[in-house]
């Protein structure tokens, strides 16, 4: 089984490089499920109703989030109603929608997918790795195949949940820093592992901040209203290769593509 996991897609050029270039990438690489973090999707700060449909509409099957989860009130209670999207997991309880979702992939094959939220430099949530001992046994009573997409800011908790994880999912999958790293690997214990996917928009930016912006910021300290840039898109991914059986990861490969 392969599963493709899309990293941060940031407004509309992100949406546009996912419809434009994600059926070519099922054909090439035989995709079996399409994962995508959509926190980003409305203009870089969170998503709407009418944004996550476009997104099913282009072919994702599941959209997970982060941060930016509640940044669009008319998105809480489409969390109701729409078992496809899921926020992270280590909301309090009583938060609106879920953590994790079991989606059926065949008639044989679920694969769970669990969003967590790292605590460092972000929000002073309930404690990630706490959290995934729980939810964790949980999915393992319905698949063995379990995705995470842990959206964290720092390198060192990102590497740490991997290390925590491994042999206990088939993936931890770093998002929300928009950067690709180059670490992806299979952990000793079979787990696949990078800690950043990377971001989906336009590539001559900051994060998809249009670049002046953000250097006027850092120049002068005083406050700016963010604006997505435009021109070459790109898509940034990861392509895992799954046993279903058993639920280990026996291949992941980074994905780079580019849209003018």
């Amino acid at each position: 089984m392969n599963i493709i996991i899309i990293g941060d897609i940031v407004g509309r050029p992100g949406r546009r490089v996912v419809k434009e270039l994600l059926p070519n990438l099922v054909r090439e690489f035989q995709i079996d499920l399409v994962i995508a973090n959509g926190e980003n999707a409305a203009g870089g700060n969170g998503i709407t109703p009418d944004m996550a449909e476009e997104l099913y509409d282009s072919g994702v099957d599941i959209l997970t989030m982060g941060n930016h989860v509640w940044d669009k009130k008319e998105i809480i209670p489409y969390f109701e109603v729409e078992k496809r999207i899921i926020r992270p997991a280590n909301y309090p309880p009583g938060t609106p929608g879920k953590g994790y979702l079991i989606f059926s992939v065949t008639r044989n094959v679920k694969v769970g997918v669990l969003n967590l939220s790292g605590r460092v430099f972000l929000g002073n949530l309930d404690c990630p790795f706490r959290s995934a001992d729980v939810l964790i046994e949980e999915i393992s009573q319905q698949t063995p195949v379990i995705i995470v997409d842990f959206h964290a800011e720092a390198t060192s908790e990102k590497q740490a949940m991997g290390w925590y994880l491994d042999g206990r999912t088939t993936a931890v999958l770093g998002t929300h820093t928009h950067i690709q790293t180059a670490d992806e690997r299979l952990l000793p214990n079979g787990t696949a592992y990078i800690t950043d996917i990377g971001m989906s928009g336009p590539r001559d930016s900051v994060l998809g901040v249009k670049t002046e912006i953000i250097l006027k910021k850092f120049i002068t300290q005083m406050p700016a209203r963010f604006e997505i840039a435009d021109g070459v898109a790109q898509l940034n991914a990861v392509v895992l290769g799954v046993n279903p059986a058993n639920g280990k990861a026996h291949s992941i490969r980074r994905v780079q593509r580019y849209l003018e």
